[in-house]
């Protein structure tokens, strides 16, 4: 198939691309590379799918109205992936605006040049943090995630909230991804295991918040990708009419359209990971204690029920084993 996947400079999206086409698809990537984060690991990313014949670069934002209606128009893919995202909690307090341009601006252009193109399935990236004041775990998705704590998830839950309504307007299947806090190899360096790394091996403080008493299902990258690919090719269907609805956040009944959060079941406590860092990196880290962060929540816990009943979604990599894969990369990538 053709596939159109956005942000393939990312670190998901350069995974996801590169696992397209490693099964013999066809991938249209669209990236902007802003300048969020080092620019220079986004076109590392990028340069590895580059090489390949059957992989087509867009440069465009996706708040380009007219750049995204000439590459859908041009290139006309059966199906799409939309990673590419403001990411980040904290970062709305500096920009908040531009959270609101990629994320729900630049989303409707994805939806509108699915729904004029004829595109089968799209699958796009939610988030954990949609349920925000949420305390009843493990996260269901067929429970109301409506109190949102950070405009990051905000911006998450509107994007559920429109594909929903292009599933039931348009007939466009959409599937929506809740992912639980990723890490692995070519990740963001503004995430807690990229500063860790980077800080211990220069010998500097750790800021660890919460008093690292906090637990994540964190989900290495290979687990997130099978996922998705699994995810991809299970294109969801209308099963009922108005007078069979019943309402379930996971899924319409109404439309095509269904949630999965996705992630890996068993939590880690935030200093057992750092422990797992620090057995990878030999060396002790240097631990600043903090108070919880606004915005942050003290637990995730993935309930992925749906997703091993309907696809088969199991994850594999332990932390240990994904934290010593990230270390080998980190070394290697930054010669350190």
């Amino acid at each position: 198939m053709k596939i159109l996947v956005t942000g393939t400079a990312g670190f998901i999206g350069s995974h996801v691309a590169q696992r397209l086409l490693a099964r013999g698809d066809e991938v249209v990537g669209i990236d902007n590379l802003n300048d969020y984060y080092d620019v220079a690991l986004k076109k590392a990313r990028l340069a590895r799918l580059l090489d390949d014949s059957r992989y087509a670069h867009v440069a465009a934002d996706l708040a380009d109205r007219d750049a995204m209606e000439a590459a859908f128009a041009r290139h006309r893919p059966q199906r799409v992936v939309n990673l590419a995202a403001q990411a980040g909690v904290r970062y709305a307090a500096e920009n908040p605006h531009v959270y609101v341009s990629s994320n729900v601006t630049g989303f409707l252009h994805v939806l509108e040049g699915c729904r004029h193109h004829g595109v089968e399935h799209l699958v796009y990236a939610s988030t954990s943090s949609v349920y925000g004041a949420n305390r009843a775990m493990p996260f269901s998705e067929h429970r109301a995630a409506e109190h949102p704590l950070t405009l990051y998830a905000a911006s998450k839950k509107a994007n559920e909230m429109m594909a929903h309504s292009y599933a039931h307007l348009y007939g466009l299947p959409c599937t929506g991804l809740r992912f639980f806090t990723v890490y692995g190899p070519w990740g963001r360096p503004d995430m807690a295991l990229f500063l860790f790394t980077r800080a211990i091996l220069a010998g500097e403080p750790i800021k660890v918040f919460n008093h690292g008493r906090h637990k994540r299902s964190f989900t290495y990258i290979d687990d997130i990708v099978e996922g998705l690919m699994r995810a991809l090719d299970h294109v969801p269907a209308k099963d009922a009419d108005w007078d069979a609805l019943r309402p379930d956040p996971a899924s319409s009944g109404v439309a095509p359209y269904r949630l999965y959060n996705i992630g890996n079941e068993e939590m880690v406590e935030l200093l057992r990971y750092i422990e797992v860092l620090e057995t990878c990196l030999g060396r002790k880290a240097q631990m600043q204690m903090l108070p919880l962060q606004a915005g942050d929540v003290p637990d995730t816990e993935a309930d992925v029920s749906d997703l091993i009943a309907q696809v088969g979604y199991r994850p594999q990599v332990t932390v240990e084993e994904g934290v010593a894969r990230f270390v080998d990369w980190y070394r290697e990538y930054y010669r350190v």
